[in-house]
């Protein structure tokens, strides 16, 4: 029995795996599916299996694993693709028949009206009718989402959104993925689902006042109308599909589906999630 993480060179999944050595799981018990073995090659070298293997090509997942292995499928990024992609994953998963299949969907499930999440949803749907163990992951927004590209922020001095007084109950993405790999590991999840998001819900006010402070410039919240802030994000060279979806995203914002604060991410970590100053923090030091 392996405990196996897809896209495990992603952003999450690297993390994912990090999270479950540095918990004391054994190398050996580690097993991560990569489309390039060469890209995975720092994992190798730490011990942990490398499974070759694209959600795109549904006969590379044959074999990929073996019964009573304990499986994080983390969603996919090619948004449009995702569910013939995870399809496959879930149908791989089921023929080897895995003890346990994780997935990172999206916070509020069935209740979460927004584009981004329609492919999680019928991809939590397709498991049910697996009949597979599963665990959902219902991940909240990441602090990274809004830290990991500043630039433009600090260079017009503003934040630009459509969210209205909306807040975000976001957590770092190694939050997210130390709740993934307390799952993996831990006992006990079967079957169950997690609404996982950060302990502290921010306005983008106060995230603008925060950069404020840690940079020393005067940072706005500029609330705009969806239509301009459309018109901004594919001025920049955001395509349009994608820019459409961000701004239905901070729509969601408003309406407070993004602010949802239950404890799950806190409990299955065990500690507070970290705040979104910290991320900032980071950010401005990199």
């Amino acid at each position: 029995m392996s405990l196996v993480v897809t896209g495990a060179t992603g952003n999450l999944g690297r993390l994912v795996i990090e999270s479950l050595l540095d918990a004391g799981v054994p190398a050996g018990q580690i097993a991560a599916l990569v489309r390039s073995k060469e890209k995975a090659a720092p994992l190798a070298e730490r011990g942990v299996e490398l499974r070759i293997a694209d959600y795109s090509r549904p006969e590379s997942l044959a074999g990929a694993f073996a019964e009573g292995d304990r499986v994080l499928l983390v969603s996919g990024s090619e948004v449009g693709q995702r569910v013939a992609q995870h399809r496959a994953v879930i149908d791989a998963a089921k023929t080897a028949g895995v003890a346990l299949l994780a997935y990172t969907g999206v916070l509020g499930g069935p209740e979460a009206d927004f584009k981004l999440a329609d492919e999680h949803k019928v991809t939590e749907q397709a498991i049910l009718d697996s009949g597979l163990p599963y665990t959902f992951l219902r991940n909240g927004w990441y602090h990274e989402n809004f830290t990991e590209n500043l630039a433009p922020v600090l260079e017009h001095g503003a934040v630009l959104q459509s969210a209205g007084d909306g807040r975000v109950a976001s957590a770092s993405r190694a939050d997210y993925a130390a709740a993934a790999a307390a799952v993996l590991a831990g006992e006990g999840h079967e079957n169950a689902t997690y609404e996982l998001s950060g302990d502290i819900a921010w306005s983008f006010e106060e995230y603008a006042a925060e950069l404020s402070r840690r940079t020393g410039k005067t940072i706005s919240y500029a609330n705009v109308p969806g239509e301009q802030h459309l018109a901004v994000l594919t001025g920049a060279g955001v395509p349009q599909p994608f820019a459409e979806i961000l701004v239905d995203v901070d729509a969601a914002i408003a309406r407070g589906l993004l602010a949802r604060r239950n404890g799950d991410l806190a409990r299955l970590i065990g500690r507070p999630t970290t705040p979104v100053a910290d991320a900032i923090e980071q950010a401005l030091a990199a």
